[in-house]
């Protein structure tokens, strides 16, 4: 158990320096920016799915049973995510009008936070049933990060805020990673945690399908699109890679 709460902590600190990748938006233009992102939203959607398809439903599988519970906290991550994006859009939706800068930040951050806590108690589950599945996690989730990060920053700084304030909040509102890794080892005292590993694939395979999918997808230039796909195909590949590396059967 020591063990898992020093990867705990270590991925939650990577996760946090990780934050700062969002800085390289201001080096770009929106032109490059779009072209970077893109692939990097496709890489995200392969890896994110790769790791539910791949690792963490056949870990689930094996710590809980092929039987109904399993798949109930798989629909259950699924759902929460959807419920969590509903709730956000809402709120930005009916926010208070006279300043539509200073909210939007703040609520950039807040999404950010709340979902990196909710990433990281999943993950930080993933490392209580086994370290390589908790690695295998936090890469998939990472890769999600850094396409996020980007678009974050650059939206922090279109907002009003500074560079110097987009980076530390950023990096504090990152911060619900660990936050997260440290609640799921602290319960894990108390009661199991493998429905963590099941809940945690639902809310890769919701982020995959409904949000990253639909930014990549019927672009109209069809060589944008064969670069998605590959780009997508590379974060299935180096998943099932991972998974086969470490358990060939």
């Amino acid at each position: 158990m020591p063990d898992a709460l020093w990867w705990i902590v270590g991925s939650g600190m990577a996760m946090i320096a990780l934050s700062a990748v969002g800085a390289v938006a201001l080096l770009l233009d929106d032109a490059a920016l779009r072209r970077l992102v893109l692939p990097l939203v496709a890489l995200a959607a392969g890896s994110l799915l790769g790791g539910a398809l791949f690792h963490m439903l056949p870990a689930a599988v094996e710590a809980m049973g092929n039987g109904t519970a399993l798949w109930v906290w798989v629909t259950a991550g699924f759902v929460a995510f959807f419920c969590f994006e509903q709730f956000l859009h809402y709120h930005h939706c009916h926010g208070p009008s006279h300043d539509h800068r200073r909210p939007f930040g703040h609520l950039i951050l807040f999404a950010g936070a709340l979902h990196d806590f909710v990433e990281g108690l999943a993950v930080g589950g993933a490392f209580l049933i086994d370290i390589r599945l908790g690695v295998t996690a936090w890469l998939a989730a990472a890769a999600h990060e850094i396409p996020q990060e980007l678009g974050d920053f650059g939206a922090l700084v279109h907002a009003g805020w500074s560079r110097g304030s987009a980076l530390l909040f950023n990096a504090l509102s990152a911060g619900g990673f660990l936050a997260g890794g440290l609640v799921a080892y602290a319960i894990s005292t108390r009661v199991g945690v493998a429905f963590l590993v099941p809940f945690a694939a639902g809310n890769f395979l919701y982020i995959a399908a409904a949000d990253l999918v639909p930014e990549i997808n019927r672009h109209e230039d069809w060589t944008v699109n064969v670069v998605h796909f590959l780009s997508l195909s590379v974060g299935l590949l180096a998943l099932l890679s991972v998974k086969l590396a470490l358990d060939p059967s």
